[in-house]
């Protein structure tokens, strides 16, 4: 399946050359470009794709307050495929990569990437997994969380076995890892996985990792 890509960059020679990137590969396309992040909300309202690389600092609207409303709940409820956000910086650990990433982001990338990473990390989102390492993702987190809020009581809902696996999951453990840590099979985990995202209202293994920190239930 072709992997549908949304560019939004307010500097059209970088569109374009990163629209060669992507185009490049021949199991992606790009779908639809936006100079802005309000153009940007619209487009992904157009198009539906299932990636979409985010500038943070634009005119009009910056990409953190796009990305906010690309995950509205509204928004969401609408869509028929689920879209991942991949934050663009030229600053490593910038504190609007980490809004927005607590926002519904999947990761962020400088700017200054190769186009290998770049295509990789596309295909790392599109199948829900981070592309910023999670002690890189703590660090983003850890320091701008001015207060932790105690766990809501879905959290309380989980088994003993989702809770462990909720754990290995917010310290950045694949699959694999979690399956000989908790003595389970793989597809076991992912079952594991799938009930802990639907009891927290969660889309992805990212957003594990933040509700972990927001929540004060990692170290």
């Amino acid at each position: 399946m072709t992997i549908r890509v949304v560019l939004v960059d307010d500097q059209e020679l970088f569109r374009a050359g990163v629209s060669v990137i992507v185009d490049s590969a021949d199991d992606m396309e790009v779908v639809g470009q936006a100079g802005d992040g309000f153009r940007a909300v619209q487009v992904v309202d157009e198009v539906q794709p299932d990636v979409v690389l985010m500038d943070v600092r634009m005119p009009e609207m910056d990409g953190v307050e796009a990305t906010r409303q690309i995950f509205s709940p509204e928004r969401v409820a609408r869509r028929e495929r689920p879209v991942r956000v991949v934050v663009l910086t030229t600053f490593n650990l910038d504190d609007r990569a980490a809004t927005a990433i607590r926002y519904g982001a999947s990761g962020f990338l400088l700017k200054d990437t190769t186009p290998l990473l770049l295509r990789d990390a596309i295909r790392t989102v599109h199948h829900g997994n981070a592309v910023l390492a999670p002690q890189d993702l703590a660090t983003l987190l850890d320091g701008r969380l001015r207060t932790q809020a105690p766990p809501p009581a879905a959290y309380l809902s989980l088994t003993d076995k989702e809770r462990e696996v909720f754990t290995a999951v917010a310290r950045g453990l694949s699959n694999g890892e979690i399956a000989q840590d908790v003595f389970v099979s793989e597809s076991t985990v992912k079952t594991h996985v799938g009930a802990v995202l639907r009891k927290l209202g969660l889309r992805d293994r990212v957003q594990i990792v933040v509700f972990a920190h927001e929540h004060g239930l990692v170290g």
